[in-house]
């Protein structure tokens, strides 16, 4: 037993699970790919930059993503990289996809963010943060596209304090930007590193390093960008804050790196330190108390459900966050919410599209796991101790509606059956009126191009062409008061009573002033934004 506790241990500390989050374009999907690069999981980079390149990224694997150039669900990554297992969670950039961030959020220890230098802390990035901030995991900053004109480092700096209020400590400092970039200097290690475009960006990048005061970077800089650097980096050391693991950790103090993932420059520097600093798993919050990653039993949460990844076989994969203990292949463990036995045969890990079965798996990594419509977003598993429930995933309040119907009555099962798993999913949330039955489904999203991916994976992988009939409702609120009666429920005249997945009693309301008068007339209720599931 002591052995195996040790090994558990053992795994456990090698362990980094982290999300990268961003704002669109900010360059995100190129900077998992080099990630990946590094990590020798592939041997050549496949650019996001042009939607028509041979090449599309290896994490995204969707074929919407690869004909649009955007990710539109998050993927999982995991490699080994100098002594580490590494798994990374790649989030969509794109708001109207940003539940699914939200989601994949809850699965991660700590989050990686990135930021364009030409453009700063854009709205979705202040979104995101606000996620990772609520859960106090650290967030760690790479300023990208420096071989681009962009804003001037220190307005970086102090952007991410006025806009997000974080404090920064930068990790290293940009030597020339735009096309003059060559480098940066390595705080930690008080040395200069100057890069080349490793093939394009295609291959690794090859370093030169040395001392600041070393006579051969004023020839390889000019003496004018040698004397900024200098005087940039004794700026920095006088007035700048002060590195803090504790605060780092906390989430309220992040590491900055400056570079460019599209060249290489900075991104092998970036993923050692960042490798040294971030936290191996920690305890988890449970209806139990914390629950330690060493601990013997097995347990972890479920926090995306993704259908046919494999439109070859119309699969169904849960994808599971260990949390505790040691997995094993074929193991049986209880599936808490509905206290049954079931077991695990076809475990899985992924480098985006392309699967291995593993054997086992331990605390941090994501595994997917065959899911036969029996599993939902936050259900828990663990191995013997069954009354063991992690914390909620919560819903988000859709901000769109439509009303859906299947263009055919003839292929309505499969309709119904491509709607209740996409809504299984977490991709879209599915509302009916209340003693109708499912003649009538509203399809509610966080953002409208979510209803485009509806549409285009109904008929794709479903058969089933739809027609949607937008809605005016435009906020969402979960009602609750004991004893709900619909009937003698007040309300506006532009409000409607829904019920969600779960029968909840739901508000879809047009307007902010319906839901202050809604308030006014039914004082018992608590009308909420936010629902976790059951």
């Amino acid at each position: 037993m002591a052995e195996q506790l040790l090994s558990i241990s053992e795994e456990v500390q090698r362990r980094r699970t982290f999300a990268i989050i961003s704002h669109p374009d900010a360059g995100k999907t190129t900077l998992t790919e080099k990630l990946l690069l590094y990590g020798g999981a592939i041997r050549l980079a496949g650019s996001v930059k042009s939607r028509r390149a041979q090449n599309h990224a290896v994490s995204d694997w969707m074929e919407i993503e690869k004909q649009r150039g955007i990710s539109v669900t998050s993927s999982v990554l995991q490699f080994d990289y100098s002594g580490y297992c590494i798994n990374i969670l790649d989030t969509p950039g794109h708001q109207d996809f940003s539940e699914d961030t939200y989601r994949t959020l809850m699965a991660a220890d700590s989050a990686v963010m990135v930021i364009d230098c030409s453009k700063g802390v854009e709205s979705q990035t202040k979104k995101l943060f606000q996620v990772c901030k609520m859960r106090g995991i650290p967030i760690f900053t790479f300023i990208n596209k420096l071989d681009r004109a962009g804003k001037d480092p220190f307005e970086l700096i102090e952007e991410l304090e006025q806009v997000l209020g974080i404090h920064s400590y930068p990790m290293n400092w940009p030597i020339g930007t735009d096309r003059n970039f060559k480098g940066v200097y390595n705080r930690q290690k008080k040395q200069i590193e100057l890069f080349d475009d490793g093939n394009h960006g295609q291959s690794k990048a090859k370093a030169i390093t040395g001392e600041i005061t070393d006579e051969k970077f004023k020839k390889l800089l000019g003496e004018e960008l040698h004397t900024d650097l200098i005087n940039d980096i004794d700026l920095l050391d006088n007035a700048g804050d002060e590195f803090n693991l504790e605060q780092i950790l906390s989430g309220n103090l992040t590491p900055v790196y400056f570079g460019s993932a599209l060249t290489n420059f900075g991104v092998e520097p970036f993923l050692k330190s960042f490798l040294e600093i971030t936290t191996p798993p920690r305890p988890r919050a449970s209806n139990l108390g914390d629950i330690s990653p060493n601990e013997d039993n097995f347990s972890g949460f479920i926090f995306k459900i993704q259908a046919n990844m494999n439109p070859t076989h119309r699969d169904r994969i849960a994808f599971l966050r260990i949390c505790s203990g040691k997995f094993e292949k074929g193991m049986a463990v209880n599936h808490v919410q509905v206290n049954k036995k079931v077991r695990l045969s076809q475990p899985q890990q992924f480098l985006a599209q392309d699967r291995v079965v593993v054997e086992t798996a331990y605390p941090g990594d994501i595994i997917g796991i065959h899911d036969p419509g029996i599993f939902k977003i936050g259900d828990t598993l663990c191995q013997d101790q069954s009354k063991l429930q992690y914390q909620g995933i919560p819903l988000f309040a859709p901000e769109h509606f439509c009303r859906v119907y299947t263009k055919n009555a003839l292929k309505r099962k499969q309709f119904l059956k491509g709607i209740a798993q996409l809504s299984e999913e977490g991709s879209i949330q599915v509302y009916k009126k209340p003693n109708i039955g499912v003649e009538e489904l509203i399809v509610g999203v966080v953002g409208v191009l979510q209803f485009e991916v509806l549409e285009y994976r109904l008929k794709n992988e479903y058969g089933v062409d739809i027609i949607m009939e937008r809605l005016p409702y435009r906020y969402i609120r979960w009602v609750e008061m004991d004893n709900f009666d619909q009937n003698t429920f007040s309300l506006t005249m532009d409000t409607v009573i829904v019920e969600d997945q779960d029968e909840h009693p739901v508000l879809l309301f047009e307007n902010e002033w319906s839901i202050e008068r809604v308030k006014e007339r039914n004082k018992e209720a608590v009308l909420k934004e936010i629902s976790l599931r059951n």
